[in-house]
């Protein structure tokens, strides 16, 4: 039983499942076959495949769809015709040096043009995610500039508050001293006037003698 993923899809998932699926396709089989082919081999479920295929992958090769389709129809027709699909020119011997086996590989088990649309493709995602990774480092990089300033001016705010509340302290206690002057001189005046008021005057008469004045 295949195992089920989580994690995501890499480049080479979907390569792989493009590659089986339309090798399916040009074989007549069934796109369910290839799912489960490709699930095998990547670990994957086949309805996991078969979302990723339909949901994803098969827009990048509508061509290579409609190429596999039409190899799909060419060889059974030939087939109908009894002659073989494999001509001479598409034949690729490989030798096997420990059992001295061919292995027969045919043109159309491959093909390169959908593998080189869909790396071009990539470049280009990769290029655009590279430009948008610029653009983000830009970006933070013209916070953390504003941070500090925003910061510079923060302390340069607080030291004057600081300031401001010390010379409003030092105002204060000023104040104060010279509210508790001005009291106590009051006070004093307040005194000095009830003392002259209680002090006797006198007054010479004509005669020579002193007469209080009340």
């Amino acid at each position: 039983m295949t195992a089920a993923r989580q994690d995501a899809w890499s480049p080479d998932d979907d390569l792989i499942l493009a590659e089986v699926t339309l090798r399916h396709i040009r074989d007549g089989s069934t796109q369910l076959s290839a799912f489960e082919e490709v699930g095998q081999r990547i670990s994957r479920t086949s309805a996991a495949c078969g979302f990723r295929w339909n949901s994803c992958v098969r827009k990048r090769y509508d061509e290579a769809i409609g190429l596999a389709k039409q190899q799909r129809q060419k060889r059974n027709y030939l087939k109908k015709q009894g002659i073989s699909t494999i001509s001479g020119t598409e034949r690729l011997v490989a030798e096997d040096t420990d059992s001295g086996k061919a292995d027969l590989l045919s043109a159309e088990s491959l093909s390169l043009e959908a593998i080189i649309r869909y790396l071009r493709q990539w470049k280009g995602t990769v290029q655009e995610m590279s430009k948008q990774i610029r653009h983000l480092e830009r970006e933070l990089k013209e916070k953390e500039d504003r941070l500090s300033e925003f910061r510079e001016i923060n302390d340069k705010l607080s030291k004057e508050v600081n300031e401001v509340q010390t010379d409003y302290q030092v105002v204060n206690d000023d104040y104060k001293a010279l509210i508790r002057i001005m009291d106590r001189a009051r006070r004093l005046a307040f005194l000095t006037e009830e003392a002259e008021e209680d002090r006797a005057r006198f007054k010479m008469d004509a005669n020579g003698n002193l007469e209080r004045i009340e």
